[in-house]
């Protein structure tokens, strides 16, 4: 196989002890150098990327298909396994998800680096469909948990991958709005979801009809058809040089770059061995406890790994999931008659206002959506605690107790479908760019501890809600979601730096002063103009 030379003699790496600090301490000639290697960046990326990036996507809608069906079949599913189901089975077989998200992220993290991008992609797939077969068959609560955790075992691996893999294989033009694609595409799963939810509802008695079954079934769809096309998707050429695969890797760039010679091609694999090739050698060979080890033992790297999975607990934290959750259940306590319905109108702001987030993300930053937006949620959630204070709600049966909506119920509908907006154009989506925050050395443990973050915390919110609603009354549960938004966004203020229009190794400088808030601030006044080049030419290492 051939291999092509690094263009700069004086850089060596003395050891594994030594390499980081001297990654972390590049010089600015070094930046420069990459600035020219990387002007294949400069030419024409090819529709090719955009399609492997809306192929690879189908992940994000299997995620979302899965948050959203789930809603309607809570208060479709009658006796089907056997008995009406209570409240505590309900946040069981919810959390399940859940919880096998959060092994599927683990199992994705250990496998991404050695394997490769794709192949952990391909098993969610197949985890995925099998779990489905195990919930639309299941006729006891035991089967259907354990095809919920199956599931979860997908879900989790292909969130944790399929972000990583656009972020390495996107043109850097596009790479902020192919994540940000990513993530419409989970809304878009959660509307499908809540839509057909709400069309089976209709099919045969409430009380026993078994339509709901087509609803969970449908989602191995789009499993399968993922799991055949990856075989026309290539693997990230990032880890096709980490792995000595630089002829692979040449071809994947004239897929991605029609345009580009064969100089700006070596160009571009000798920028990406010059920044990370040792660095990823050490992640592939590696433990995971050694990797782990590093972030922890690593200041700046321990910052920016903290700083992603921050914002991923405040995304899941703040009570958005009680929402796809239990939508259909929450509107039915309120008092609307056709809850499933109503529960659309949830599911398409969050798909509208992804589309929000996917044209301001690279135009605006990521600091100042953040701001905004985890301010606007807090605030929604204070006119929810206040407009649910009017309602009366019996605490042992989490029914209404009254035959009329009135005007607290209309004000909370509004209130949530404003707070959806608020978190679809923001946070939903920034908690997964922020994997570019993560050094290339530990990406993939750290994109597996965001991971990981994202779905220990989405168990505690789809494992608790029901009971909070009882033991807090409903407005201190909201209540308690708006004070995890506030002090959120105090965490912002902060600690959240802006990278938009940063290369990478920029950003790892910023972490090297503290969290670099005041670093970021005047390296973008220093840099203006070259930031606004950048947000459509930046250095995809």
């Amino acid at each position: 196989m051939a291999s092509y030379p690094s263009s700069d003699k004086n850089i060596k790496f003395d050891g594994p002890s030594e390499q980081i600090e001297k990654i972390d301490t590049v010089s600015e000639e070094h930046q420069n150098q990459l600035a020219e290697l990387s002007g294949i960046e400069a030419t024409a990326a090819s529709k090719a990327a955009w399609l492997i990036a809306i192929t690879v996507s189908l992940g994000g809608l299997l995620f979302g298909y899965d948050t959203g069906y789930i809603s309607s079949v809570l208060v479709t599913i009658g006796t089907s396994l056997g008995h009406v189901l209570s409240s505590s089975e309900q946040e069981l077989v919810t959390s399940l998800t859940s919880g096998g998200a959060l092994v599927g992220a683990v199992g994705a993290g250990l496998t991404a680096d050695r394997f490769g991008r794709r192949m952990p992609i391909w098993s969610a797939c197949v985890v995925f469909v099998i779990g489905t077969i195990l919930q639309t068959a299941a006729y006891s609560v035991a089967q259907f948990a354990v095809g919920r955790f199956v599931v979860g075992l997908g879900v989790g691996s292909a969130a944790m991958v399929v972000p990583l893999y656009i972020s390495e294989l996107a043109p850097a033009k596009y790479r902020g709005r192919m994540i940000a694609f990513n993530n419409m595409s989970v809304t878009f799963g959660q509307l499908l979801a809540s839509a057909i939810g709400a069309g089976f509802a209709q099919v045969g008695n409430p009380e026993t009809s078994e339509a709901w079954r087509a609803t969970v079934g449908i989602g191995a769809i789009p499993a399968m058809l993922l799991a055949g096309l990856l075989f026309l998707c290539p693997e990230s050429p990032r880890q096709l040089v980490a792995h000595g695969k630089v002829d692979e890797a040449s071809v994947v760039l004239t897929r991605i770059y029609p345009t580009s010679t064969e100089a700006q091609r070596r160009a571009k694999i000798r920028s990406i061995e010059i920044s990370i090739q040792e660095a990823t050698q050490t992640m592939v060979d590696d433990s995971l406890w050694k990797s782990m080890c590093r972030i922890f033992t690593t200041p700046a790297t321990f910052r920016a790994v903290l700083t992603a999975c921050a914002i991923m607990a405040i995304s899941q934290l703040g009570g958005f999931n009680t929402l796809m959750y239990y939508s259909a259940t929450l509107f039915k306590i309120v008092g609307f008659s056709n809850a499933t319905a109503v529960a659309i109108t949830v599911s398409a702001t969050n798909f509208v206002f992804s589309w929000v987030n996917l044209i301001l993300v690279d135009r605006f930053g990521r600091r100042r959506i953040l701001l905004v937006t985890v301010f606007g949620m807090g605030s929604c959630l204070v006119v929810a605690a206040v407009a649910f204070s009017y309602i009366p709600v019996n605490l042992a049966t989490l029914e209404v107790e009254s035959d009329k909506i009135g005007w607290p119920g209309i004000v909370l509908i509004i209130t949530i479908i404003c707070y959806v907006a608020f978190f679809s154009s923001g946070v939903a989506t920034v908690a997964w760019i922020g994997t570019e925050l993560i050094p290339m050395e530990v990406r993939a443990v750290g994109t597996m501890l965001n991971t990981v973050t994202c779905w220990s915390t989405n168990i505690i919110i789809a494992s608790t809600f029901l009971s909070m609603m009882k033991g807090l009354t409903p407005s201190g549960a909201f209540g308690f979601y708006c004070g995890i938004c506030f002090t959120g966004w105090v965490f912002i203020v902060f600690c959240y730096p802006e990278a938009k229009g940063m290369p990478l190794e920029n950003i790892r400088e910023v972490f090297a002063h503290g969290f670099g808030v005041k670093y970021a601030r005047q390296w973008q006044k220093e840099n203006k103009q070259f930031a606004k080049v950048n947000t459509q030419q930046s250095f995809a290492h």
